[in-house]
């Protein structure tokens, strides 16, 4: 079994259920379990700034998958969530990015592992803390690379009771 931690996100049509389905998906693959699940996070879009804000949120998940495998898992995910890549970093129904996969690195076209934007991206570090506060990526405390991002633009969403 490998511990990964996978982001998911949303900013197009129904969101949480958008994001809802895709962790059925995970839960339902006979290789994977969901060993937690963040907050969900409103965040502003980066890159292509004329679209919706996005919900995000990361699992960590242990698996008997390979790299590749789980990949096309993420994948086949995207696509029966009706993802359209057309814009990049444009509008998206769901993503679905392997962030860190145990004892793996790749740095090729079709997979890199870290994912290479992820320390960049408050989207991504605060949930990812939220369920891994003592995680190191590139031998660096996930709270150092926190301290180092810009996070006006995430915001926890409380569960309504």
């Amino acid at each position: 079994m490998s511990r990964v931690f996978l982001g998911l996100g949303s900013n197009l049509g129904n969101k949480k259920q958008n994001l809802q389905q895709a962790l059925e998906f995970l839960k339902n693959h006979p290789k994977i379990e969901i060993i937690k699940i963040s907050s969900h996070y409103e965040t502003k879009p980066i890159g292509y700034q004329n679209q919706d804000w996005f919900i995000n949120m990361v699992v960590m998940i242990d698996t008997t998958l390979n790299p590749y495998a789980l990949l096309e898992v993420c994948n086949t995910i995207e696509k029966k969530l009706k993802r359209k890549r057309v814009i990049r970093w444009g509008p998206r129904t769901i993503d679905v990015d392997i962030l860190l996969y145990q004892g793996y690195l790749s740095h090729n076209e079709k997979l890199t592992i870290p994912h290479p934007r992820m320390t960049q991206r408050a989207f991504v570090m605060i949930p990812l803390y939220e369920i891994a506060p003592n995680i190191k990526i590139n031998n660096q405390p996930i709270q150092e690379i926190i301290k180092t991002l810009e996070i006006d633009g995430i915001k926890k969403i409380v569960k309504e009771k």
